[in-house]
């Protein structure tokens, strides 16, 4: 089945009859303005500014059934960019009463918004004027609407994200304070974040406190947070080296109280990620098909959810070239007459969406027999770089996580490989 970007276009444009009323809305945090024209893009009436409230979002609808009584239009179709979090009332309130209400990408706003007047001016009321006309010439998507576990993994990972995020940060600056501080303590401890390490850091981090120590002290001390604790030879190591300590011996108090805050940072990170993880768990056993994707070898809950919650509910995805699309992983070409130019991803796409398949594909090549297979063929015969096999693979993950969704069937192997490898 070939997927066809440009049959979409046309029934976007298609879909604007001469009933229509277009409306443009330029988002903000507290005062939208919005615009409208009719299907051929002639300006309606005045500019209306409206507050992010209430009696503002009433105003817009006295607005919008005065221009269509006005004008003697049926139907109204509303398009906004999706700024930051902050249309997402103001579209669900126009859903809830009745209205059409699509989006448009600010990447394309930015590149229409000398179409009226040929000047790089900006100004809200012009943005709103060029939403208008985007929507009317078919630059426009629907808001698919998300059941709720899907909305709740999108959240959910975002969460994860952020709590990742402190994580690292929290393991970069323990490592940062060992440096300065007490340097030796790697030549005991390889991984500074291993049980030992963490419980020598939170008993006795500085060097002058173990020297004053013996070696059945520090084993004692290790005792009492750990249940299976590094013996007395690594004590003695310990102590010795923090005798000829290079570490830095000023300001002492200071350090042991930012070592302190680090760790409490490092531990409440630790416990919030597996609450997090523990939650998409739970979501993902509520999706049907969900428990057949995490049956193949190489995809992992955490990158399924990724997708999921970036893209909703696959099923709802005609072909696994409109999920590309959709995480602007489909590839942009320039040419012109004798030139052509360099296939590249387009990029004009959900950002995280794009780094969840990534990663997925990258995790199915190294643990997945048949991805490993296609990988190999691509690179050694077809002698492809790596990372455009890798993108070509992102594309047959795609296929197939869409297929899997709307067929709600098993993972098939010998209908994962191409011909040429499956002889």
């Amino acid at each position: 089945m070939k997927f066809k970007a440009q049959d979409k276009q046309n029934q976007l444009i298609e879909k604007i009859t001469p009933q229509h009323l277009v409306v443009g809305i330029d988002i903000a945090q507290l005062t939208h303005v919005a615009r409208a024209v009719n299907f051929r893009g002639i300006a309606i009436g005045n500019p209306l500014s409206f507050s992010n409230d209430e009696e503002g979002f009433q105003a817009l609808l006295r607005w919008i059934q005065s221009l269509q009584e006005a004008h003697n239009l049926n139907f109204a179709i509303i398009g906004m960019e999706p700024t930051g979090h902050y249309w997402l009332s103001i579209s669900r309130w126009l859903f809830e009463k009745q209205f059409e209400v699509v989006l448009v990408n600010p990447h394309l706003v930015k590149k229409n918004k000398e179409n009226r007047d040929n000047t790089p001016s900006k100004s809200d009321k012009k943005d709103a004027l060029v939403i208008a006309d985007m929507v009317k010439n078919g630059y426009y998507s629907f808001i698919r609407s998300t059941p709720e576990a899907f909305e709740e993994l999108r959240v959910y990972l975002s969460n994860r994200d952020s709590v990742v995020t402190r994580l690292v940060s929290a393991k970069n600056q323990i490592h940062r304070w060992v440096d300065v501080v007490f340097p030796e303590l790697r030549q005991v401890f390889k991984n500074l974040l291993c049980r030992g390490a963490l419980a020598t850091l939170r008993l006795f981090p500085t060097p002058e406190e173990l020297r004053r120590l013996a070696p059945q002290d520090v084993v004692s001390g290790w005792k009492s947070i750990m249940q299976r604790q590094p013996g007395n030879k690594k004590a003695q190591t310990l102590i010795a080296l923090a005798r000829h300590s290079v570490g830095s011996k000023q300001a002492t108090h200071a350090y042991k109280l930012h070592l302190t805050q680090l760790l409490a940072e490092y531990d409440l990170a630790c416990q919030q990620l597996q609450v997090v993880e523990a939650e998409i768990t739970a979501v993902l056993d509520r999706i049907p098909f969900a428990k057949s994707m995490l049956a193949v070898k190489g995809i992992s809950a955490i990158s399924l959810a990724g997708i999921l919650g970036e893209a909703g509910d696959l099923s709802g995805f005609t072909h696994g070239n409109a999920l590309l699309r959709h995480a602007g992983l489909n590839l942009a070409e320039a040419s012109s007459g004798k030139w052509t130019g360099q296939m590249k991803i387009s990029k004009r796409g959900r950002s995280r969406l794009r780094r969840f398949i990534f990663m997925m594909t990258i995790s199915l090549v190294g643990n997945n027999p048949e991805f490993k297979a296609m990988h190999a063929y691509n690179v050694q015969v077809k002698k492809m770089k790596k990372m455009r096999s890798l993108m070509k693979l992102c594309g047959k993950l795609a296929r197939i996580l869409v297929g899997m969704a709307r067929s709600n069937e098993a993972y098939h192997p010998h209908k994962t490989m191409p011909i040429q490898l499956a002889a």
